[in-house]
């Protein structure tokens, strides 16, 4: 069903993030879209609305590949299925599980070969709602991509850099097992033996200075590498024996990120001409002293792995689509979700295409943002995911088996 007036969904900010119930409660009602509303909780700064629209209104919606993004869609319900979650990914969006596997359910078991056959089924069975921010649509669209580095096995002269897996005595703590009205929501910590009591864990520039309780997996031979790597979440490694290797993300160590541009800026190093991905790592590897110095100001720690997919895996938990995967805000976006976006390439190209909510990344925060995934390589994918910083919108598809009517699905 369509409707024609703006559909607000008012979000309430929590201590620790949104509110959640308990899944056997859930499971037994018909699905519904919601918002739950706390008493005696504040309000939220910003306010989710959701504005029904036509198809015929999503700009590039009938010559879009739609295909290319098979892939991201069938790996997305294919974890959907999995779910046991009341509402999908446990957002302060409250869209029902049950809606979205109903629907990822009949998209495996149709056949779809084309674009065609594909923008058909959508259609059937999703609504678009343009996603705002206090009725803003606009919001700030970044890129990132799978990087690279050169690596080794052993620990050598040329190659003297760790390369992190999970520190044993890192403490990780979902809030929601504790207050289901706060699910997904964790903290980050080790136990200090001598206070007996969990304390936040070691920062960047206490980790590049001890002997870390973690396995080292591989050893890097360029420190800017290793934390563009820790900015992008993952890498393919090129050892020194011909082998390739990727590098996935294992776990952080909970602190504050803080971008390695933004740094530079603060400090006068570079100017804003400079603030691009590409422009300051070459600025980096051209000052590898003061880049050391700088780059341990960023508290946030990466720990890795070794992943045996073929491409990198998002917080979903499934293979990233060269662009037609997005890293979205979980606190509103839910993971899996079907998105139209609209924005801006680097060079003024238009991106407007079916992307799928796949990961989330520190820096993407706020309700109208995302993180457009590029793609793996080497510099030439660094030059155009490193300087896109564009202006955009979106959409989000809806099942239409949720009938939204003041805030509420019928």
């Amino acid at each position: 069903m369509r409707h024609t007036t703006l559909v607000y969904l008012t979000l309430l900010a929590f201590l620790f993030g949104g509110c959640g119930q308990k899944d056997d409660q859930q499971d037994q009602q018909q699905p519904k879209l919601s918002v739950e509303h706390q008493e005696n909780e504040p309000q939220a700064q910003s306010e989710l609305t959701l504005l029904p629209v036509e198809y015929k209104e999503l700009k590039n919606w009938y010559r879009d590949e739609l295909m290319e993004a098979y892939p991201a869609i069938k790996y997305s319900c294919e974890q959907i299925l999995k779910e046991k979650t009341a509402y999908l990914s446990n957002t302060e969006m409250k869209i029902p599980t049950a809606a979205y596997r109903d629907v990822c359910e009949k998209f495996l078991n149709t056949e779809i070969d084309t674009s065609a056959e594909l923008r058909f089924f959508i259609d059937k069975y999703f609504t678009p709602y343009l996603v705002l921010d206090k009725n803003n649509p606009e919001g700030k669209f970044t890129a990132y991509y799978e990087s690279s580095l050169e690596a080794s096995r052993t620990q050598s002269d040329r190659y003297p850099y760790p390369i992190y897996g999970k520190p044993r005595d890192l403490i990780e703590v979902n809030i929601g097992d504790f207050d289901d009205r706060y699910p997904n929501q964790k903290i980050f910590g080790r136990i200090d033996e001598e206070k007996q009591k969990l304390v936040p864990y070691y920062t960047r520039s206490e980790i590049e200075k001890m002997d870390l309780p973690a396995p080292v997996i591989l050893w890097a031979n360029d420190l800017v590498d290793l934390n563009i790597m820790q900015i992008q979440g993952s890498a393919v490694a090129y050892l020194e024996s011909g082998e390739q290797v990727r590098l996935g993300f294992a776990a952080h160590n909970g602190r504050p990120f803080t971008g390695i541009g933004s740094i530079l800026l603060s400090q006068g190093l570079i100017d804003k001409s400079q603030a691009s991905m590409g422009a300051i790592r070459q600025w980096l590897k051209k000052h590898p002293d003061i880049a050391a110095r700088e780059m341990s100001k960023n508290d946030r720690y990466v720990f890795h792995r070794i992943a045996d997919s073929l491409a990198p895996v998002g917080a979903q938990n499934v293979p990233l689509t060269a662009q037609r995967s997005l890293a979205v805000d979980r606190r509103y976006i839910p993971l899996g979700a079907l998105l139209w976006l609209e924005t801006t390439a680097p060079d003024s190209t238009p991106i407007q295409r079916l992307v799928v909510a796949q990961d989330v990344g520190g820096a993407i925060k706020g309700i109208v943002r995302g993180d457009f995934y590029w793609g793996s390589g080497k510099d030439d994918v660094l030059e155009q995911a490193g300087k896109m910083n564009a202006v955009g919108q979106y959409y989000i598809f809806l099942p239409k088996t949720l009938e939204v009517k003041d805030g509420q699905a019928q």
